[in-house]
């Protein structure tokens, strides 16, 4: 693997608070916090960080619904790995009655993540699935200022804790979506995928122009980069390209992966891969077109199907960190059990780890990492050359913060010990 692109190389001299140089001292360097986002969908951090016990379907195991400490349990499985999470704000569930917005909640698991060091992206501001069905009520000139509104709301209570926000979420479909009637498709039928896109991306900008603003999509057919093309022309403020790969069919290999690269990168900006799901258990038949429509009692996870699991996302996880345009990449469930009853978590429903956990963390916090003892040569200087992202510099009994991204002009950095 060729990940120059993802390491730097930075001079650094340490003196005192005199200016004295520290010449000839031991100096030892830890990669704490990759530059590279490493995702996964961080919805239990919702019941783990609840002031009651909530019972969560998808949870429900044996006899009973797991309580609270179950899922501070699944948190620090998470955040052993991970510096990166998703918190659910689907419409529907965070304003189910007009007003009442459950902002607490979220806010304490986004608190709770971001203590942890880990960057949060809410999780879709727009959206015609899983909307608020008070908005039927309405005529559309009203739906799109509540939609607006409702934009303008989320992005700035939570800025500086969310900064990173799907903005509107499978807009290919979205004005020919007919399987409910719904707000949503009404204003996009009326209004043309485009002029909603930068409606809806204008309103975020405005309550946070510091964002990162996602499109994001599970269509990576032509018709999502000619709808990309019309909104850059038309001036969307669209920070990265968002990628859904929900894989319940079959592991789309490399070949694949690689042209979906090659074809979202002509457009010069970041990609996120933002939802994605490999299968530990029997694969969804091929002739299912959309996947909500397999429904089935039982989907087990299975000795084989895990293996399979593990070398299929460590394949796909190298192909991503390999290429220079991928920044983020998201494990869309975390527990097997999630969405669609699938076994396509990192974890067991039990919270028992299967191998592709082990092969993450190992891949993230092994094989990609840096750490080591350095000597100041008689300046009191240092080469510190590693993967991109937050070190620990110790030395002489203390600990001093360095952001090592590659980006600064200066031969050499001094840092007063």
């Amino acid at each position: 693997m060729s990940l120059e692109h993802r390491k730097a190389e930075q001079r650094i001299r340490f003196v005192d608070g005199e200016g004295n140089v520290l010449s000839n001292i031991s100096v030892k360097v830890k990669l704490v916090n990759h530059q590279f986002l490493f995702g996964c969908g961080a919805f239990d951090s919702l019941p783990a960080t609840s002031d009651v016990n909530v019972r969560k379907p998808d949870a429900y195991i044996g006899k009973k619904y797991p309580d609270k400490s179950f899922f501070e349990e699944r948190m620090k499985l998470w955040l052993e790995v991970f510096n990166y999470g998703t918190l659910p704000f689907y419409w529907g569930g965070f304003e189910p009655r007009e007003g009442e917005v459950l902002t607490e909640s979220r806010m304490r698991a986004a608190k709770m993540l971001q203590q942890n060091n880990v960057k949060v992206k809410g999780h879709p501001l727009c959206w015609h699935t899983a909307c608020a069905d008070w908005l039927m009520e309405y005529d559309n000139s009203t739906i799109l200022q509540k939609q607006l509104d409702r934009i303008y709301r989320e992005v700035t209570t939570f800025r500086g804790v969310i900064d990173i926000w799907d903005v509107i979420n499978e807009v290919v479909i979205m004005p020919v979506y007919d399987r409910y009637d719904n707000a949503i498709t009404r204003i996009c039928k009326e209004l043309g995928r485009v002029r909603l896109v930068k409606e809806v991306f204008d309103a975020a900008k405005s309550a946070n122009p510091d964002a990162t603003l996602l499109i994001n999509d599970f269509n990576l057919s032509e018709s999502y980069r000619i709808l990309i093309d019309g909104c850059l022309n038309a001036g969307v403020p669209i920070s990265a390209i968002g990628i859904q790969t929900h894989q319940h069919q079959g592991y789309m290999g490399r070949e694949k992966l690689e042209d979906i690269l090659e074809r979202f990168s002509v457009f010069g900006l970041p990609l996120h891969f933002t939802e994605n799901t490999i299968i530990s258990g029997e694969l969804m038949p091929k002739d299912i077109v959309d996947l909500n429509d397999y429904q089935v009692d039982e989907w087990p996870t299975t000795p084989e199907g895990e293996e399979r699991q593990k070398k299929e996302w460590a394949e796909m996880y190298r192909i991503l960190f390999e290429h220079p345009m991928v920044e983020a990449v998201t494990g869309w469930d975390f527990a097997d059990g999630a969405w669609l009853g699938a076994p396509s978590g990192l974890i067991r429903k039990d919270n028992t780890t299967k191998p592709v956990y082990h092969e993450l963390k190992r891949l993230i916090h092994e094989e990609w990492h840096t750490e080591g003892e350095l000597r100041a040569d008689e300046t009191g200087s240092i080469i510190l050359s590693g993967f991109k992202g937050e070190y620990e510099i110790s030395l002489m009994g203390k600990t001093v913060n360095f952001n090592l991204d590659g980006k600064s002009k200066d031969d050499v950095i001094e840092i007063t010990i």
